[in-house]
């Protein structure tokens, strides 16, 4: 049984899942998916809650951010990072913000406010090991606004800090960095089968993932050209290369970073390579 993240990251989750070869299928009311793998059973629930299900053996792995494991303090195994969101493939940080013409420059400054957030728990831990007495209160939703006229200083997620920004918000420090991961119960972690289970999904939304920010690359070079286009080429290893029917030419291919592809195509037409295909990859598995 795996526990699904719900809400947010449901759609980019049922997406890396398809990726990597799971579809899942879901009703509009349902938490129950359908998962075209007989050996695997799902529930969707608040990522929230997912470790702590985990923990207590209900799910034998699931999908949550490392936040949530830290703020539940869930006694789990974690199998792996997923670099994913809603939106975006970076790390997102949990921070302490205040007002931007707020007098407040340091977290000691707090001393006696009030602060909202949805991680009171982590929250109250970050002041408590400062011994700066503060009063936490969990929010709802809609922190960014509540600040200043609900409460002093706010701690809540963000990934490029625009949100942050719009409305005037400065950060005072960062609580905690966290991405999604897989994650397992310890139980089922030691029995053999179930673990078995558990890294072959690991290895293939890991692999999914890795394919999202690289392509393929094929080519016809001249061999007198060899050595030079081979300089120029990015590689995840040495490019394979094949001889052709004129002997005077080679096939290669490699896989690159999808960002370097603009540059490096046209350097490599330049230099004489010919039949340049680029293509979408579906999984790279180190």
């Amino acid at each position: 049984m795996i526990g699904l993240p719900k809400g947010s990251l449901e759609e980019s989750t049922k997406s890396l899942f398809a990726k990597a070869g799971w579809v899942i299928t879901t009703s509009s009311r349902s938490y129950k998916p359908s998962i075209n793998d007989p050996e695997l059973d799902g529930r969707f629930i608040r990522a929230q809650e997912v470790s702590r299900y985990v923990e207590h053996g209900f799910f034998d792995c699931g999908l949550t951010g490392y936040d949530w494991v830290q703020e539940n303090q869930s006694d789990v195994v974690e199998v792996c990072d997923l670099i994913y969101s809603r939106a975006s493939t970076q790390k997102s940080r949990w921070v302490l913000c205040v007002p931007e013409n707020s007098p407040v420059q340091k977290p000691e400054d707090l001393a006696g406010k009030r602060i909202a957030t949805e991680m009171v728990g982590t929250v109250k831990r970050y002041f408590e090991k400062r011994n700066i007495p503060v009063t936490v209160e969990f929010s709802w939703g809609a922190t960014e606004v509540k600040v200043p006229d609900l409460v002093d200083a706010i701690v809540d997620i963000t990934e490029t800090g625009s949100s942050l920004r719009a409305n005037k918000l400065r950060i005072v420090d960062t609580l905690l960095t966290t991405n999604t991961k897989l994650i397992a119960n310890k139980a089922s972690w030691a029995n053999p089968e179930k673990r078995k289970k558990i890294e072959t999904i690991a290895l293939m939304l890991t692999a999914a993932l890795e394919a999202g920010s690289k392509v393929g690359l094929k080519l016809n070079a001249p061999k007198a050209k060899l050595d030079e286009l081979l300089k120029s080429l990015p590689s995840l290893r040495n490019p394979t290369i094949s001889p052709l029917s004129s002997t005077e030419w080679v096939a290669l291919e490699t896989i690159i970073d999808e960002k370097v592809a603009r540059e490096i195509i046209p350097q490599l037409k330049s230099m004489g390579a010919e039949g340049i295909i680029e293509y979408p990859l579906n999984k790279v598995v180190y």
